[in-house]
């Protein structure tokens, strides 16, 4: 169990990471990204930018962000299964925030599945608001997705 945060190391993604995200991606998603997605975002898209938080050494979460302009879009987020309800998502959420704000970023989006209740009330709590829905988002189910806002004020998550 975690006792406090700051033994989460969070650093960039590389591709050595990928098998391990990948573990935590199957884990979290009815559709995973395959390991070629992730290389592709990692090599090809400038604007994609991903984190990794470990603990002494081991992957336990990761997140992606594309930056185009000044809006910030979160691709993806999750925490292994064993390490949820920890605050390491939050960490995640809000170390991206500000690697984002540096980088001139002043609004951040993503969608989530209506039926992650979970994750709604965590980007409920730093500052996401909903704004609307995409009808059938999700190809896997169908399901609709929330679409998400969240100004950016000095680095800091601002609702």
């Amino acid at each position: 169990m975690i006792d406090r945060l700051d033994n989460v190391d969070l650093k960039a993604m590389t591709v050595r990471d990928i098998p391990d995200v990948q573990i935590i991606e199957r884990s979290s998603f009815p559709t995973p990204w395959s390991f070629q997605a992730f290389v592709s975002e990692l090599e090809e898209n400038e604007n994609a930018h991903y984190l990794v938080a470990r603990i002494s050494g081991r992957v336990v979460g990761y997140i992606g962000l594309w930056i185009i302009i000044d809006e910030g879009h979160i691709t993806n987020v999750a925490v292994d299964p064993g390490y949820r309800s920890r605050g390491i998502g939050r960490l995640l959420l809000e170390a991206i925030a500000s690697f984002a704000y540096k980088r001139g970023v002043r609004k951040m989006t993503l969608e989530v599945r209506v039926s992650n209740t979970r994750a709604q009330a965590l980007y409920e709590k730093i500052g996401y608001r909903s704004y609307g829905i995409r009808k059938g988002y999700y190809r896997d189910s169908n399901e609709d997705a929330i679409i998400m806002w969240m100004d950016l004020v000095e680095g800091e998550p601002h609702a």
